[in-house]
């Protein structure tokens, strides 16, 4: 059971890290909006500086699929890569993530408050650490547009991911299963997909998260969220 006093407090910062083999890949600060024994849900807005692979290519870019294929996964099985600051550019994004399961749900909203559109991004279930929480992303993404049309991406990346052993057999048993859950509770429209998050408004008295100076320093002891 997981130790109360291991909640991030609300409005607080927590770095949300991709780990592979114990070198970190991407480091993101957000701001907590909810830390309970059932869900972790943190925001991030325009104008937050973060780290992610010299070579990481833009969601938009028209060479993603290429980058990514070229140039992300070889650096990632050969453990290769420099990390550059970026500034997070697009919409205020909510990302809800429950204890113990291989998915959460990325909401993005518009400047005027609208859902924008959904992901639900397949990962590592989360592991708390002193700065904030640790996973890593599964290379497969399910987009939902906001009247519930949904699309799956990167399953190109996701079936070279497992060729070159990024993704392991027993993640990808976890994530088809993940698939099937994440698909029944959108048919069923239950939570997350229930719309009770979908008027949430960021506080506008937050300040942007920042990065902490151990931002890439991987902690030797961490537990799974929610444990």
């Amino acid at each position: 059971m997981r130790c109360t006093d291991r909640a991030f407090a609300t409005g607080s910062t927590v770095v949300r890290r991709d780990v592979l083999r114990g070198k970190v890949w991407t480091a993101t600060p957000f701001r907590v909006v909810s830390d309970t024994r059932d869900l972790l849900a943190v925001a991030i807005w325009p104008g937050v500086s973060r780290l992610a692979p010299t070579h990481q290519p833009a969601l938009s870019s028209s060479r993603r699929e290429e980058i990514v294929r070229d140039v992300a996964l070889p650096n990632l099985v050969n453990g290769k890569w420099e990390l550059t600051a970026l500034t997070w550019q697009t919409h205020t994004k909510l990302t809800l993530v429950e204890p113990g399961t291989y998915f959460g749900v990325d909401l993005f909203f518009g400047a005027a408050g609208e859902l924008v559109i959904s992901y639900v991004n397949f990962q590592r279930p989360f592991r708390r650490t002193p700065i904030g929480v640790d996973t890593f992303d599964l290379l497969l993404d399910l987009v939902i547009e906001p009247d519930g049309t949904c699309l799956w991406k990167d399953e190109l990346e996701d079936d070279q991911g497992r060729r070159l052993d990024i993704v392991t057999e027993d993640e990808h048993r976890h994530v088809q299963e993940a698939r099937e859950q994440a698909l029944a509770l959108l048919d069923q429209r239950s939570w997350p997909f229930d719309e009770r998050w979908h008027s949430w408004r960021r506080e506008t008295r937050w300040e942007l998260p920042t990065l902490p100076v151990n931002a890439t320093a991987v902690p030797t002891e961490w537990s799974e969220l929610g444990d």
